[in-house]
């Protein structure tokens, strides 16, 4: 038992110290257009769900949600779209509030959740399928915390996010989805596949 934890919490925080440099470095991101960005952020969430369970990638997404929420209040990638995501931040006559902090903590936290319950659901109606299922779950995730960045500024600043960039929120949803969602989601199942699928087999081996 001690060992088993002791093996979590180790795995726990490597995955950590990952999610800090993707988070605080540019790193974690890559540019997609104008002021958009695709964030590799979540990648450690998912495969934390995916290797440790649904309640540490639940605990993960909550990590990435606070350090998401560092970065855009103190050290923001696009100043003009920093409300959506911290409260402390104003543009213009725009101003953030309660409703940014649920954007930056609740897509990250539902990552986490959906990768890991999507993974153990796959598994089990295809179980010869390891890849597949890390890919697909992994896909999921990502997707999740896209629509919900997305959905929750449509929510609370959909008129206003709109007016920055003179066009209607659907079309800058697609346009977003298009440019960082599905990139985001295929680096993700790829980069869950290649990292998950060798450590369990190790971790088999080895019980």
């Amino acid at each position: 038992m001690k060992s088993n934890k002791t093996l979590t919490l180790t795995q726990f925080s490597v995955l950590l110290a990952i999610l800090v440099i993707f988070c605080f470095t540019p790193l974690g991101a890559l540019p997609a257009l104008g002021p958009i960005v695709a964030t590799l952020g979540m990648i450690p969430v998912i495969i934390t769900a995916q290797l440790l369970g649904t309640k540490m990638g639940t605990l993960m997404g909550v990590f990435a949600g606070l350090f998401s929420f560092i970065v855009w209040t103190f050290m923001p990638p696009s100043p003009i779209v920093a409300f959506v995501f911290s409260p402390f931040h104003t543009f213009g006559e725009l101003s953030g509030n309660f409703g940014s902090v649920l954007i930056s903590f609740v897509p990250r936290i539902l990552c986490g959740t959906v990768a890991g319950f999507s993974y153990i659901g796959l598994s089990k109606v295809f179980p010869a399928r390891n890849i597949l299922c890390l890919s697909v779950s992994a896909a999921l995730g990502s997707l999740t915390n896209t629509f919900g960045v997305m959905g929750g500024i449509w929510l609370f600043f959909g008129s206003q996010y709109a007016s920055i960039f003179g066009g209607t929120m659907l079309f800058i949803i697609g346009t977003t989805i298009l440019t960082s969602g599905i990139p985001e989601a295929i680096v993700s199942a790829v980069a869950s596949s290649a990292v998950c699928r060798p450590v369990q087999m190790i971790m088999t081996q080895k019980s």
